[in-house]
């Protein structure tokens, strides 16, 4: 007999270890490993990671195979791992309902177990006794699958076995909004069994999603119907979460060890290396000690001060647990891995080093990895004083099967015995190198010859869709049918994909079937559903954020993506193409759009370089027709290649004569009906107040109380009147500064006109209300009316009054095609209408009316939210609703419409800025930084008031101009609000067809008041009036100065505060802070110091907390002022000034010292303060206000407008002012004979 080759020999020592360690307690019936000889439960996790130990020795004795037993020896090893893995599949298999009904309902009681008995592989708990909910641990099932079957394993047995890994692929398709127990089983780390958000989780689906994709269970052996298909969108969606998320674990573990197995072996799901660094050195720097590195901070799991009596901790515990946490020497292990696939021996040797320092050497000689070091009781408090101090002591299960396979594994690789690339056969580690650079491809089709000649007059040479036959174009809501086929199976009761989502990913592959090719037009391009899409100009920006978003996201995919662009009747604008789409396709040609690579051609030339997916999952293959279609799916497709586009009704088509000789009293009556929904403010009494202005008796215009010469009573007539023969408005929004609180004394009753101002804080108009006005109306007089009118915006208050009255479906009395006509039917085509002629506040009133729902509500919000972004609608202070939990598409309809009443516009446009706000949280995550909560309603009111700002118009001409906003002009409002740019409407072009449009009809539109000559404006004395001076006749005249300068600051962080942006680590000082006094107050709200013991500093709950209580401030500018003090504080802290500051700390307090400081300094050098808040005479200590409260200048809260406008640094800066109030508060507390060290830094 040859003697054994050296490497054969330590190869046996090896297959000993493992036989002895692993493969010993391998259960012969199922397969499965007890957790320990007194546990028979199988962990789903730790027997995967046990069995990676096997399958690595296996592919090392294939390769030595010097001797006929080591081949047998292969083999044998390979089928424990088959066995086991088989196991685990009949387990989760049995609880196929489950499966089923998680798909739709993503209830954690609905989910796969997380353990089973390893006897009979039957559920050992029930289901609401356990966290079962672990997504990571199916995932690193199916990605283990995945990788085995890749290295030629046979795991799948049947064509019924493929259709339930189809499944478990759509059981965690939706990982990036799925809250979950994660790798530890506990959720929220208080142990009471929330579930939450994990970034281990997330990561493990992308990695299983991407390794499924497109592979075929049945190795080389198999045909179409036994591959997995996937949809690249939804391992896109988990690795955006991820990049979002990391290095945070959750919600409640600002960092968790449990990561490394995401960011290296064996998930490689990130792709951007630094962030792999920065995520690894966080955790070695924060986690790790001398026996490990700990799970997460404050892990109490068997400490000495763990009450082992009760599962949970109460939330103040968690303190106690800090510094002594357990080390676990698994995460060496993970290390190790990480090390030897980077190839960075250095580091590997040392950590191999460390890991064997703290293993347990047994009888035998075999060194055993035991699950985690704690610190004996009685030191317990010395290592908490100097963490690392102590010895600590293993416990728990030793060895740790999961860390021991882990070590064996490092050591193969660590002996060459294995390469990285036999581990990860599916080239995963490859992820996070550079790519070369993708090159989208682009097809234009015309809908007919029409438009194909009127994009020939362009130089564009387009096809039409008859002439790319045989290749068949579709809507992208076919595929996502289509895609309803996929895993469905009769006998175990599965219905296929639930998710009618496809996104830009699976739109740009062409798809083949039988013998046709499918090419799919992209979802946001559904015509049929959205107003948005009616814009082209917002049509062009989103494609090409689109092409940019395929520039980046397209990876693992063999072949190119190909949008394919159907231009149709609908785009054209008057019959001609617009111009963003000419421009748009024009660059397209150069071969470059915004950086990204790109080439424009036909669907034919594209068919050898496509992405091209076979759809064979849609053939009869249980009916034992593999190659026939579907019966369902064949009468699917004919319907919808007939399907022509639409059919119009044609009530209100009318021929175009004029009469303009209509009595005009009775048309009065009806005007302004839709304006009376409004409920966006920005009058300066009430900006962020609830506030619904009804207008006269005729329902005519609002008078602003801003332009009443005092001592008048305002009437609707001559407001109209001087509002338009002015050239501008007396107001600038930049002075007139918003108090909010509005309380009875504090406002002085509006002058007594009849009806001027119906009921300012009663929301739903009563029905009785309104008959008075139109109790002289007939209905049919108004239907009579409604054919009469030419102009639109009339129809519209007709209807909205018949809405009102009658309701939808009230039967008008016309009739069409023999049926009779209801209010609904005419408001749809009020809506065509309005949107073929771009009237957008008609087009956002009408689409309210008619229940219409914006592009993926559901998906915007569940975007913004799973990037740990909570958002609030309705209108500040008293009608916010605030989503922090992903809600199904009606419900959130319905919570938007009930916090804005009646308000159908502003309920559209909230989803609409949804919408946006998730498109630009997708493209541009920085914008997003430092904020926690969208406050849409306060953005609203902050874009109504950069309007009137802008365009020096009146808060209610603003709020009409913000809602006739193109959907590409609201979306780039936002975007320079969002990023905080200085911008100026041009009113020479984009608005100015819009004043000729209306130039007929002033009342009922706000587009014609932009003042073009702006020397103008400035020169004319601004009138600051306030709510009730105006009446007694004292206007204070202050001249304005240079204009561009005044009311900078102030509109920073007005808009700061309204997006409640804060400074950088702002919540880990403000952590810091709490921690030296008891507690901080703001708005009567007290922020207690044990919050610092029930959480730590970087944790995202504590952030949310300090957040709501500084969003209970009303006015943004006051809140930004309240967070600079809060900064002040922090540095006081930072430099140890003082050791501690003493009682609880008022933070207003401080704002309103250094007001008074303020003041005195401007009554010193005589400023412009000596104008309002400074005057002989105002009581300087009330900051100039009276018992009403409010201030000359309109300073929001009591703080002079001035000191809202000052910048932060300079000597009269408001961080200067703050500092001082900070330093009087500190010598008010500190013990007077103590001398202060005063260090000038």
């Amino acid at each position: 007999m040859r003697t054994r080759s050296n490497s054969g020999v330590r190869l046996d020592y090896y297959q000993r270890v493992v036989h002895k360690l692993i493969l010993d307690h391998q259960q012969p019936v199922t397969g499965l490993f007890p957790a320990s000889p007194h546990n028979d439960h199988a962990w789903i996790r730790d027997n995967l990671y046990c069995i990676l130990a096997v399958w690595g020795l296996s592919m090392a004795f294939k390769k030595i195979a010097d001797q006929d037993e080591d081949r047998a020896k292969t083999y044998e090893l390979e089928q424990s791992c088959v066995k086991l893995m088989r196991g685990l599949l009949m387990a989760m298999m049995q609880q196929k309902d489950k499966v089923e009904k998680f798909k739709s309902t993503q209830h954690p009681h609905d989910s796969l177990h997380a353990k089973y008995s390893s006897i009979t592989g039957r559920i050992v708990v029930k289901d609401n006794e356990w966290g079962h909910l672990q997504i990571d641990a199916i995932s690193l099932y199916l990605l283990i699958l995945a990788q085995m079957t890749a290295s030629g394993l046979q795991i799948v047995f049947s064509l019924d076995e493929v259709a339930f890994i189809q499944n478990l692929v759509f059981y965690i398709e939706s990982a990036y909004c799925t809250p979950d127990y994660g790798i530890w089983e506990r959720g929220d780390k208080t142990n009471h069994g929330l579930p939450e958000l994990n970034a281990s989780s997330i990561g493990m689906a992308k990695a299983a999603l991407e390794a499924m994709n497109e592979l075929d269970l049945f190795g080389a052996r198999g045909g179409p119907s036994s591959v997995i298909h996937v949809l690249a969108d939804e391992a896109q969606k988990c690795q955006a979460v991820l990049q979002s998320m990391l290095p945070r674990e959750s919600n409640s573990k600002e960092l968790d060890s449990g990561l490394l197995s995401i960011i290296s072996y064996p998930a490689f799901a990130v792709d951007d290396p630094q962030l792999i660094t920065k995520t690894r050195d966080t955790i070695v720097s924060k986690l790790q000690g001398k026996y490990g590195c700990k799970r997460f901070l404050r892990d109490g799991h068997r400490t000495p001060r763990e009450d082992p009596s009760r599962l949970y901790y109460e939330p103040w515990e968690l303190r106690m647990f800090e510094n002594i946490e357990c080390e676990w020497p698994l995460f060496f292990c993970y290390l190790i891995l990480d090390y030897c696939f980077q190839g960075d021996k250095v580091n590997l040797t040392e950590y191999m080093q460390k890991l064997e320092k703290i293993m347990i050497r047994k009888d035998d000689g075999i060194k055993l990895v035991p699950e985690l070091y704690s610190v004996p009781g009685d030191k317990a408090h010395l290592e908490q004083i100097e963490p690392g101090s102590q010895e600590r002591i293993p416990l728990g299960r030793c060895p740790f099967i999961w860390a021991q396979s882990l070590y064996i594994l490092g050591k193969l690789l660590q002996e060459g015995f294995l390469a990285v690339g036999e581990l990860d056969p599916l080239n995963r580690r490859l992820c996070s190198e550079k790519k070369p650079d993708v090159v989208v491809q682009i097809v234009i089709l015309a809908e007919d010859n029409e438009i194909r000649d009127k994009l020939l007059e362009y130089d564009l040479h387009v096809q039409t869709i008859s002439e790319v036959a045989p290749i068949e174009v579709q809507p992208a809501r076919v595929l996502s049918h289509l895609y309803t086929y996929l895993g469905r199976n009769k006998k175990l009761g599965l219905s296929g994909r639930k998710s009618r989502d496809v996104g830009i990913l699976s739109t740009s592959k062409l798809y083949s079937l039988n013998e046709r090719i499918f090419a799919f037009t992209p979802q946001n391009f559904d015509y049929e559903e959205y107003y948005m899409t009616r814009d082209p100009a917002l049509l062009a920006s989103t494609f090409t954020a689109n092409v940019a978003f395929l520039g980046m996201s397209w990876k693992q995919m063999l072949g190119r993506p190909t949008i394919t662009l159907l231009a149709t009747q609908y785009l054209l604008d008057q019959g001609k193409i617009p111009m963003a789409m000419i421009t748009t396709m024009k660059k397209l040609k150069s071969g470059y759009i915004n950086g990204t690579r790109v080439t424009l051609g036909n669907l034919g030339d594209f068919l050898s370089t496509s992405a091209i997916t076979n759809l064979s999952f849609l053939g009869s293959q249980e009916e034992g027709y593999p190659d026939k279609l579907n019966p369902q799916v064949q009468s699917y497709l004919e319907e919808h290649l007939l399907r022509s586009f639409s059919s119009r009704l044609s009530v209100l088509a009318r021929p175009p004569a004029v009469r303009h000789a209509r009595a005009l009293r009775r048309r009065m009556s009806v005007r302004g009906a839709i304006k009376k929904t409004r409920s966006i403010n920005v009058d300066s009494d009430t900006l962020g107040m609830e506030g619904e202005y009804v207008g006269s008796h005729l329902l005519e215009r609002k008078p602003s109380w801003l332009e009443v010469e005092p001592g008048r009573s305002p009437s609707p007539e001559d407001a109209k009147k001087r509002a338009f023969t002015k050239g501008t408005s007396t107001t600038s929004l930049g002075i007139t500064t918003p108090t909010i609180e509005i309380s009875k004394e504090s406002t002085p009753p509006p002058p007594k006109e009849e009806g001027t101002v119906k009921n300012v804080l009663l929301r739903n108009r009563t029905i009785s209300e309104s008959q008075n006005i139109y109790a002289e109306q007939e209905t049919d007089e108004l239907i009579a009316m409604l054919r009469e009118t030419e102009s639109l915006d009339e129809q519209g208050d007709i209807l909205q009054y018949l809405v009102d009255t009658h309701g939808l479906e009230f039967n008008t009395g016309m009739q069409e095609n023999g049926k009779h006509v209801t209010v609904k039917d005419l408001l749809k085509v009020l809506y065509e209408k309005a949107c073929s002629q771009k009237l957008w506040g008609l087009v956002r009133h009408t689409a309210g009316m008619l229940g219409k729902r914006v592009e993926d509500l559901a998906k915007a919000v569940t975007d913004l939210l799973v990037r740990q972004k909570q958002i609030t609608v309705g209108m500040p202070p008293n009608n916010e609703h605030t989503i922090i939990a992903p809600l199904p598409e009606n419900e959130l309809r319905q919570l938007i419409h009930v916090a804005y009443g009646d308000d159908e516009s502003t309920a559209m446009l909230t989803q609409e800025l949804l919408v946006y706000l998730a498109m630009f949280i997708r493209t541009e995550p920085q914008l997003f930084l430092e904020m926690l909560r969208l406050r849409v309603g306060l953005i609203i009111q902050v874009m109504a008031t950069e309007l009137s700002r802008t365009l020096s118009c009146d808060g209610e001409e603003a709020s009409e101009h913000l809602l006739n906003l193109s959907p590409f002009e609201m979306k780039n409002l936002l975007h320079h609000i969002l990023s905080g740019k200085e911008f100026a409407i041009n009113s020479a072009n984009s608005l100015i067809d819009i004043k000729e449009k209306f130039a007929k009809n002033k009342v009922g539109r706000g587009n014609f008041s932009i003042v073009s000559n702006k020397s103008n404006r400035y020169t004319k004395k601004s009138q600051i009036l306030l709510e009730g001076q105006g009446l007694q006749g004292t206007i204070d005249e202050a001249p304005i100065t240079e204009p561009d300068r005044q009311g900078q600051w102030l509109r920073r962080r007005r808009l700061d505060g309204a997006l409640n942006r804060v400074p950088r680590d702002f919540y880990q000082r403000v952590w810091a802070v709490l921690e030296k006094c008891q507690g901080l107050v703001i708005q009567g709200k007290v922020l207690q110091p044990n919050l610092t013991q029930e959480m730590t500093s970087g944790e995202l709950k504590f952030a949310l907390a300090v957040e709501t209580v500084l969003n209970s401030i009303p006015q943004p500018e006051y809140r930004q002022l309240v967070v600079e003090a809060l900064m002040v504080l922090t540095l006081v802290v930072e430099y140890k000034a003082v050791n501690h500051l003493g009682g609880t700390i008022t933070v207003e307090h401080l704002v309103h010292k250094a007001n008074q400081i303020f003041l005195e300094d401007q009554t010193r050098c005589s400023g412009d303060a000596t104008l309002c808040c400074a005057k002989e005479g105002a009581g300087a200590g009330a900051g100039g206000a009276g018992a009403a409260g409010a201030l000359v200048c309109g300073g929001a809260a009591g703080v002079c407008q001035l000191l809202y406008d000052s910048a932060p640094s300079g000597r009269f800066g408001t961080m200067t002012y703050l500092a001082r109030a900070v330093a009087a508060l500190l010598a008010e507390r500190l013990p007077a004979h103590e001398p202060v060290e005063c260090a000038i830094t």
